[in-house]
């Protein structure tokens, strides 16, 4: 192998003015030589078929970039379709929370409307009850200032009656009495 190779450097290496020397179809010109051995590879190369290799090769490698990239592309249709359901659901929570919180701002209006009616309901009773306590008091207070009254009275009238009755005239009033009855009975 060394042997091939160092001609070749050799001749690779030789100036430009030494190679135009001589005819051109010789094997003492090395740009002739150099011609040879590339057509000599490029035929090695088609003998072999390494073209149509290659360009399998790169066939393959285009339709594997061709399907990931279509890959690439359902993925993103995907994810798109998915951002675009999240995005709609997360307008409907957000519709629905909105909804749930108008409602419970009625619910706690209403709430506290009632609380304020069953508030004011509430002190009309406590109000009706005091007044009717303070008129059952003064009622009481009223009867118990006749009977203090009346007791005063009758304790004074039979202290006066007491003083002045005679026995006879005691007799006297229990017989007009008897009489009195006995008249209204009959």
């Amino acid at each position: 192998m060394k042997r091939l190779i160092l001609p070749v450097l050799a001749a690779l290496s030789a100036t430009p003015a030494a190679a135009a020397s001589g005819p051109f179809f010789s094997l003492g010109n090395t740009d002739f030589v150099v011609l040879l051995g590339f057509l000599l590879f490029i035929a090695v190369l088609i003998y072999f078929k390494v073209p149509g290799m290659l360009a399998g090769l790169l066939d393959k490698r285009a339709e594997g970039i061709q399907d990931e990239l279509d890959e690439a592309r359902q993925l993103r249709e995907e994810a798109q379709t998915l951002l675009a359901s999240y995005e709609r659901k997360q307008r409907e929570v957000q519709a629905q929370a909105d909804r749930i919180i108008a409602h419970a701002k009625q619910e706690s209006e209403l709430a506290a409307e009632q609380a304020k009616a069953e508030i004011a309901q509430s002190i009309t009773r406590r109000l009706a009850a005091a007044e009717s306590q303070i008129a059952s008091a003064e009622a009481a207070a009223i009867r118990e200032v006749r009977d203090r009254a009346a007791s005063v009275a009758i304790a004074a009238a039979r202290s006066v009656v007491a003083e002045q009755m005679t026995p006879a005239s005691a007799g006297k009033l229990i017989d007009d009495a008897i009489a009195d009855v006995g008249a209204k009975l009959h």
